[in-house]
């Protein structure tokens, strides 16, 4: 039997469509709404270009509010079930700022989520050194208008958040956020 080698990299990279967007990661955008419209946004073109889910984030600086990164749900096209738009967000923000957790860069940084984080993106915004979270859809938006699987979740997940220094918002633009987790359904888009 030959030995086979083991993988030493892997690439994790977004859409080039996401590209096409550059003008407006350019601009500031001041209000949670506007933050959570550039998430849904992502989220939408994801399903509309075939190239992921139903799902879109963006972390900003919390005072300027600039786009520090992007991104969707990655995870079928990649073979990657980490590749959700949370945790590729906090990657691409990490390697844009040199930083593994964001706040050593003495800014303050906003997350806008198009869904609520799922189990696993949960934990890593506990230390990806963000200070506010906003959501989108809820879990149950998700799982009862897709086939998702969001994982188990503290009961008081906010409040564990908050004891941590990250405050949440939920529903911010909540009914167009269901809208891309139906659209993706309709379409038949796979659960995973």
């Amino acid at each position: 039997m030959k030995n086979s080698s083991v993988a030493l990299s892997v690439n994790l990279s977004l859409p080039d469509w996401i590209q096409e967007l550059e003008p407006l990661f350019l601009k500031a955008y001041p209000s949670d709404e506007d933050k959570m419209s550039l998430a849904i946004l992502l989220a939408n073109t994801n399903v509309e270009k075939i190239t992921g889910g139903p799902f879109g984030a963006a972390i900003f600086d919390s005072r300027s509010g600039k786009v520090i990164s992007v991104g969707v749900n990655r995870v079928i096209p990649l073979n990657n079930s980490t590749a959700h738009a949370e945790m590729m967000a906090f990657m691409m923000a990490q390697h844009r700022l040199q930083a593994y957790r964001l706040d050593d860069t003495r800014h303050q940084f906003v997350m806008a989520t198009s869904a609520q984080p799922c189990a696993m993106c949960y934990g890593a915004s506990v230390w990806a050194g963000i200070e506010r979270i906003l959501i989108g859809a809820r879990r149950v938006d998700v799982e009862s208008l897709t086939e998702f699987d969001e994982g188990p979740m503290p009961r008081n997940w906010i409040q564990g958040l908050k004891r941590r220094g990250i405050r949440v918002t939920r529903d911010v633009l909540r009914k167009e956020a269901r809208q891309v987790l139906k659209r993706y359904q309709e379409n038949a888009g796979l659960p995973y």
